[in-house]
């Protein structure tokens, strides 16, 4: 197992030391820049367009709204990345992995609206509604099928597999810490609770979704902001403190800049999934009238996850201190430090707080491998056996080594990232000629409405009718 960690951490350090951070960056710049900074534009529009309901099909069937698609992706999104993955982040990389985090959402959200946009251009119709993503928009928008299919595999084995461990890993180390409970208990529950909805399909994913995300996502927001009032005077030097440390200005735990950038970065992407070819998944299942609708939807998502909820656990870690205890990292870390500052009931609050973020989030990583098993061949048999496989992991993560488990996600993750963003760099002129079409209806004060021939040689496209005038879906 030493020897597995050693190659995987060598592959990481390059992976994230050189190749990633760079493309990142520089394409989150690049489509800030083609879409005139769409996420600081329309940002009042995206919760305007949260009440958007979803369209009828033609046999009178409701598909799911962009409030439900947006809570699908928001509860793959809200897991231990922002509650364990903070953590981990500033104690390996100082207080100024903070800063990164934010630098990678804003730019990254660029990202995310260019991959959900495509995701429901090519999106097809299936026996609940829509499905897309990814590979579907590197078959039909690419003609890469190839391509399409090894990023069904990666993102399978990812998110249903390696991430679904990451979150029982984290609930089961929250629960053992606060109630004693033993791990292979936790697992086995977890994984009972993951069958009977998982067996359920999309809409009861959705439906469960809609109810957990928004729920505790405010409980633990409204915490936060209770701790952030009553350390007032401290939030000034809180706020330097992170900008000194994101630039090496101080020492900080971790080993200074270097380690500030990748572990910023690195959690980052983890936690709010930007450019990573995982949140368009979900983006694809809304029946929306135009597809930059849920494309603003899911960038709003961004910077709910890395913003607000990251940035309510950075706080509570960095005000309480506890971060430069160099025998706490991970979920530990976060409740000894929330403990610091409301009492000995915040470990049974954190683990609370992790089980409904981590469920949440199995859920939503569940169906993302779901879609891309169905991409590859629409088999029941293999959707049986893979169904299997999630719970099995769900039960290994609680019990295996938090760092072994850590790193295969990170490797696995920036393999998914890599492929992804070659594929909407060459479609990115797709989602710009949508964001144009969106533009222009909104300046005319319609509710926009696209159709496959409103870009000009549009190939691959199966849920937009052709004819203006009729039904869009």
């Amino acid at each position: 197992m030493d020897a597995l960690n050693e190659i995987i951490n060598l592959l990481n350090d390059l992976m994230w030391g050189y190749i990633l951070i760079a493309v990142l960056i520089i394409l989150g710049v690049y489509f800030s820049i083609r879409t005139n900074f769409v996420q600081v534009r329309y940002f009042g529009e995206m919760f305007r367009l949260l009440g958007d309901k979803a369209l009828l099909s033609k046999e009178g069937k409701k598909g799911l709204s962009s409030f439900q698609a947006f809570t699908i992706s928001a509860a793959s999104r809200v897991g231990t990345g922002n509650l364990a993955g903070v953590a981990t982040a500033i104690s390996a990389g100082g207080p100024g992995a903070v800063f990164w985090m934010w630098l990678i959402a804003f730019i990254g959200a660029a990202s995310s609206f260019i991959e959900s946009t495509l995701a429901q251009i090519y999106k097809i119709k299936d026996k609940d509604g829509f499905r897309g993503g990814p590979a579907y928009y590197m078959e039909k928008g690419l003609n890469m099928r190839w391509m399409g299919i090894l990023f069904a595999i990666i993102i399978t084995f990812c998110f249903g597999l390696i991430f679904n461990s990451v979150q029982s890993n984290t609930i089961s180390l929250a629960v053992n810490e606060a109630f004693g409970i033993d791990r292979i208990w936790t697992g086995a529950i977890i994984a009972i609770l993951t069958a009977i909805i998982i067996f359920g399909g999309v809409k009861r994913i959705a439906h469960v979704s809609q109810v957990i995300v928004p729920i505790m996502a405010i409980l633990y927001l409204v915490l936060a902001l209770f701790i952030v009032i009553t350390n007032l005077p401290e939030i000034p030097g809180m706020v330097s403190l992170i900008f000194q440390s994101a630039f090496g200005l101080q020492e900080a735990v971790g080993g200074g800049m270097g380690a500030a950038v990748m572990m910023g970065i690195k959690r980052g992407l983890f936690s709010n999934e930007a450019g990573m070819g995982s949140a368009p998944n979900a983006a694809a299942t809304a029946a929306v009238s135009h597809p930059a609708k849920q494309g603003l939807i899911q960038t709003l998502g961004v910077f709910v996850d890395t913003i607000l909820i990251c940035s309510a656990t950075a706080f509570i870690i960095i005000l309480s201190g506890a971060y430069t205890n160099p025998d706490l990292t991970g979920i530990q870390l976060t409740q000894a430090a929330l403990s610091s500052h409301v009492g000995t009931w915040a470990p049974a609050f954190v683990s609370i707080a992790i089980f409904l973020f981590a469920f949440s989030s199995i859920i939503g990583n569940y169906y993302y491998g779901e879609t891309n098993i169905e991409f590859i061949k629409n088999s029941r048999p293999a959707l049986f056996i893979y169904r299997l496989a999630v719970l099995g992991m769900v039960i290994f993560g609680s019990i295996v080594d938090l760092a072994v488990v850590w790193n295969l996600a990170d490797l696995f993750m920036g393999v998914m990232a890599l492929i992804n963003l070659v594929a909407i760099t060459l479609l990115g002129k797709v989602a710009y000629a949508a964001l144009k079409d969106y533009q222009l209806q909104r300046k005319d004060k319609k509710d926009p409405v696209f159709y496959a021939d409103s870009i000009p040689g549009l190939k691959g496209i199966e849920s937009w009718e052709y004819q203006k005038g009729k039904d869009t879906n």
